[in-house]
Order: structure tokens, then sequence, then C-alpha cells
């Protein structure tokens, strides 16, 4: 069945899918009903209104919706009873209402839910790559919202959530395309549930995201979008214009809508271009000679606008927070730029409610726990443990489409802590949710890698990384070993044992939470360790805390060999990022190695007799959940040859 959707959706077929996907059958195309131009522009007034015709059009005898809440980017008001409502103007902003739980925004064609309206009069005033916003004229005199009735009461939904899907090129739109959007498809979600990327959609050619939207458009789901630091206006003046193209491809840049029992709030923590403030707070990169930078920061505004939506919401809400920027990342500990400045202003306006914070940004997967610490969050965001759940929901392109090809001919693309390139699926079931990392082009029922730590693996995991370390311009071309120069980790010998082998577990998903246990053939059980306790430590690194299983496909890349004879220049090797070159070379490591984790697990292997031994791995997550692998070793007292025997031939 996937290998089909695969097909179709990658073929001249794609169109055809398009019109006849059933889930269409459910689509609401319309748009909020502008009128008029004000009087003034100091207020504008509207309805939001029970679309019975879908039309999209307040129709008469059409009813209001009270108790809708609507916002012009700060200020919060809240619809009476016949569904109006009367808020401020401001000089630049998005005009939106919250999707109120039970209800439904229409579409666009493309699957953005329409619930806004952009004004910027004037525009953004100069020119841009991409064309930034054109002038709105004055503020309309009314702007009325169309609902429509959620097809079921249930407060049951799954959201299929990408972090950084981060195409440079239409060639990784269709990687996308065949990868992670394959398997949304396959899942088999309906309209009723929703899919959210967590920014960097495109990688700074936002020419590209219409066709990413065009593509995703074909699970037939809603498609809620954050802005990322890719996803910017790279020529913009000033923090207020970095989204003007933005806006006026996708739409706002933060905004909140509901379902069930979750409030869904989507922020713009990317600052660009970032200044004398963020210099005073300790973001060097920042600095006025260092070039345009961005950083992790919210500005007033949006503290105020947050802090009346939570204000206005239910207690017995999940508030969802999705933003591009962690609010603290494990990899990215000790950096202020990849993580969230004053993020104790965060925490205080949601204390005391049920929270989840969803980011993207690091091109990895890390599910930290409440009561969690690494050494550098508190120096760089002003906070202590977690108050809640915080999750980095790894990467739709993995490690930015690096790698091999799988068997779908997508980059594998291993990411940082060695998860694969996949989606997080979040299963609601009222205000209480379960996270799950589906891998692409993977069984749905996989969910880590399991290995072995060896002596000979860590002797050639180390010699290529300390190659990696050398100067470019100095250092031999080709590696020191490739991935044949690797010893066969599941042959041990009592060598092996006297230096130490340990079971790995890489939990692609894992948290404070996850146990692992490993059945040893003779019945014992033997309890892995996490390898980073999440109490305050620093991050922990090198070939004991490597994931082998992983960095035996990062360390030696066959992709950058590849040449053609009649091909043209640029399919040499092959081009990543803005058009950057990799190759034809030897055989390389990828960037981004899976030297350090925070999902990883590992025993003391205690020694085996001569023989094959079959052990089973399990890991069982926070909701009860397992995933179990068995690894088969052979025990020798030496290691038997690797090659065709030439001599018995001679």
């Amino acid at each position: 069945m996937k290998t089909v959707i695969r097909v179709i959706i990658s073929a001249l077929f794609f169109q055809l899918l398009l019109f006849t996907n059933p889930v269409f059958s459910q689509q609401w195309t319309a748009a909020p009903e502008i009128i008029g131009e004000g009087s003034d522009d100091d207020t504008v007034i509207g309805r939001v209104f029970h679309d019975a015709n879908k039309n999209g059009l307040l129709d008469q005898g059409e009813k209001g919706v009270e108790g809708v809440l609507v916002s012009n980017g700060v200020d919060w008001v809240s619809t009476d009873d016949e569904g109006g409502y009367e808020i401020n103007v401001k000089d630049d902003m998005n005009l939106a209402i919250v999707q109120p739980s039970g209800w439904r925004v229409p579409t666009d064609e493309r699957m953005v839910p329409q619930f806004f309206y952009i004004y910027k009069e004037g525009g953004t005033g100069y020119d841009m790559r991409f064309g930034g916003l054109p002038d709105t004229g004055p503020a309309p005199a009314e702007v009325n919202f169309p609902l429509t009735r959620e097809n079921t009461a249930d407060d049951s939904f799954t959201c299929a959530v990408l972090g950084d899907s981060q195409a440079y090129s239409n060639e990784q739109v269709s990687w996308l395309r065949d990868g992670v959007i394959a398997d949304v498809v396959d899942a088999g979600l309906t309209p009723e549930d929703c899919m959210i990327y967590l920014g960097d959609v495109v990688g700074d050619d936002l020419g590209l995201l219409d066709r990413i939207l065009n593509i995703s458009s074909v699970t037939g789901l809603p498609q809620w979008m954050v802005i990322g630091n890719h996803d910017i206006d790279f020529d913009a003046r000033t923090n207020e214009d970095k989204s003007d193209s933005w806006r006026r491809i996708y739409g706002p840049n933060y905004y909140a809508f509901e379902k069930g029992e979750v409030l869904f709030v989507a922020l713009d923590n990317v600052y660009y271009p970032c200044g004398e403030e963020s210099v005073a707070a300790g973001r060097m990169n920042c600095a006025e000679d260092r070039g345009p930078s961005y950083n992790g920061r919210l500005t007033e505004e949006q503290f105020a606008w947050l802090e009346g939506l939570v204000d206005r919401t239910p207690e017995d809400r999940l508030i969802v927070l999705m933003h591009h920027i962690p609010f603290v990342s494990f990899v990215d500990a000790t950096s202020g730029q990849h993580q969230t400045d004053e993020l104790h202003r965060i925490h205080d306006i949601v204390e005391g409610r049920k929270a989840l914070s969803l980011s993207g940004h690091t091109h990895e997967l890390e599910n930290l726990s409440p009561g969690e610490i690494f050494e550098g969050w508190t120096e760089q965001t002003g906070i202590g443990p977690l108050p809640f759940r915080h999750i980095i929901a790894g990467a739709a392109s993995g490690a930015w489409y690096r790698g091999d090809f799988n068997v779908d001919g997508v980059p594998m693309a291993l990411q940082r802590l060695g998860a694969p390139m996949g989606y997080l699926n979040l299963d609601f079931e009222g205000p209480d949710y379960k996270e799950t990392y589906i891998g692409t082009g993977l069984s749905r029922d996989r969910g880590q890698w399991i290995g072995v730590n060896t002596p000979g693996f860590r002797h050639w995991f180390s010699t290529i990384m300390d190659w990696v370390g050398q100067d470019r311009s100095e250092r031999n071309e080709v590696p020191p070993y490739s991935i044949n120069d690797l010893p066969d980790t599941k042959i041990l010998t009592p060598e092996d044992f006297e230096e130490g082998v340990w079971l790995t577990a890489n939990v692609w998903a894992g948290s404070a939470e996850t146990r692992v246990v490993a059945e040893l053939p003779d019945g014992t059980e033997l309890e892995l360790t996490r390898t980073q306790e999440g109490e305050g430590e620093g991050v922990r690194t090198g070939a004991e805390y490597a994931d082998p299983f992983v960095v035996a496909r990062q360390l030696s890349v066959a992709r950058f060999a590849f040449e053609s004879q009649l091909g043209e220049e640029r399919a040499q090797g092959f081009e990543l990022f803005q058009g950057s070159r990799f190759g034809p070379a030897p055989p390389q490591p990828q960037g981004s190695i899976a030297d350090r984790n925070m999902h990883l697990w590992r025993a003391d292997l205690p020694e085996l007799p001569n023989g094959v031994h079959s052990i089973r791995i399990t890991s069982t997550d926070r909701h009860g959940r397992t995933f179990t692998d068995t690894i088969t070793l052979e025990v020798m007292d030496m290691l038997p040859p690797k090659y065709w025997r030439h001599e018995l031939w001679e």
C-alpha cells in the first residue's frame, strides 16, 4: 500500500489523486468576507457566523457564533451573542480569530486555514526578493469570519507534526513528497485531524512554499504552519517586515486555534535582524559587525498577546505552544541563539496549566520530561528544571537530506542524535496526548535502533573523527577508514569483553521515563542505563556515547562519489543548502554525527561463552508501549577471515 501511494504521489497521477481523494469531499473552500473601507482607521467591526450554506458570505438568516476570540496581534475581544466584535486597528496587523472547539474555519485549495485578514497599509514599502506584502490600502469597514460545525463531537483526534522540511530546491521538495508526505498520506488521517509544520518549511527560497503546500494538501489535512528562521525575508530591514512574504504566501506569523480540549498556539520566536538589545543580553551573533542575524526571542507585543490569550482560555485546556526555535535544547544547551530568551516569562504565563512545548530547528529528536535540566539552560534562558514536557519533533528533512539513498530513493539523512527523518504523531484524547515518532519509510512498529559498542568500533570511530577535526587544506582527502573497514561488531572475542562491550538502544522518542531491558540467552534480564541523566550535567561526547548503529551509516557516505560521464556539471556529487557542492570525492562522513545523545541507553555486556546468542532488547515508553528488537551475536576465540580465501584456490 505504502509503495503504491509513493508512486502515485511522485508520478503524473498526482493531480488525479488530488481530485479523487475522498477526504476532499469534506473540504470547505472559502475565505473571510471583506466589506468596504472604514470611515476611520481606529477600529474594525465584523461578525463570526455559522456559514450554513458554506459560501463564505454572511447571508440573511445565518446566525452569529458567541464567545469566539478575535485579536489584532496584541489586543483581544470576544464575540457577543450575535457573533459581533469590534477591535482596534493596528498599523500592521494580523486580524484573526481563534478557531473554537467544535467548529472549523474554511481552507483555501491548498488546505491552508482561512481565519485571518492581513492589513499593512503601504505594504512593506521597499523591494524584497520574494515580494513582501503589497499595500493593503485602508482598513476595511467590516471583516466577517465564517465557521462550520465539526463533523464529529469527539475530542479525540491526531496531528501529524513535521519539523524542518527545509527544502532548498525543487529536488528536495520531491524528496519531501516521496518521504514524509507519503507516510502521512498512508496514515489514513481525515480532515478532522490536522497537520502542523514547526518552521523551516523551506530553505531560504520562499518561492518553494506554494509547491510544498500544494503537495501536502493531498493529505486532506488542514495545514497549520509556524514560521522558522529559513522562512523569513533575509532582506528585511526590521523584525516587523521579516515575515511579510510568509504572510502573503501562507498567513499570520503567530496565531492560535482550538480543537477538542486543546489550545494550539503558534509563536514567532525568530527575531531578525537582531541588534543592540540582543547583544546586551549576550547574543554576540547580533553585533553590528557580524552582519544580519537572528535570535530566539518573542517581541513584547507577542508576550502581551500570549498573556491575554491564556487568561481567556479555560483552565481545563491543554495548551500546546508551537514554535520553531526550541525553548531549550540538549544539543544546544550552551547556545543563546538556538534557545529562547526570557523563557521564564513564557513559563510564568502558563504556570499551573497543563502545557506542552513543540519545536524544530535542531534537526534531532528530544523528548524532555518535567524536572529535567542540562548545564547551560539556566544561564541562557533563565529557567530551572522544566515545569512541563518540551519536545523537539525531529526533522522531515532529517539531517538536511544528507546521507545515502534509502530504498524509496530518498536520502536516509539520519539525524544529529540518530533518529531517522520522519514526523511526530500526536494522538489527543481530551486534554491528554500520546507522542509517537514515525520514521520515514519504516514500519510504524519500529521505534529504536539497537547495536553493539565494541573496542573495534571505538577505534574506527575515533580515528575517523580525529581526521574530521583536522584542517581540510592539510589532511588527506581520503578518510582514514570507510564503512568497509568497520569490524563486524556482532562477532566478539574474549579480548573484546576484556576491553568492554556495551549493548546500546537508541530509542528515538525516548524520555526520562523510558525503561530499556535486555533479555540474555540464559533468561537473565539486563537493564540498560540512559547515557544522560538530565540532572544538570553537561553534554557527554565521543566514542563511548555514540550510537554504533547510526554512525556506521553517517561516517561513510558513498553519495559523495557519484559521478556520470554525460550528466550535467551540477549532477556530479550532490548539492545541498544554498547550492553548496559536496563531491565528487571519495566517500566522506556526513555532517552532524551522532556522537552524543539524550535518548541512548547502554549496558555492559557480560562475557558470553563461545557460540551464537540472540538477545532481545525491549524499551517501554512513558505510556506503557513497547518496542522489541533482537540482535544476534557470535562469540569466537578469534575473528574469522573477512574476505574470500584466495589461498585455498592457488
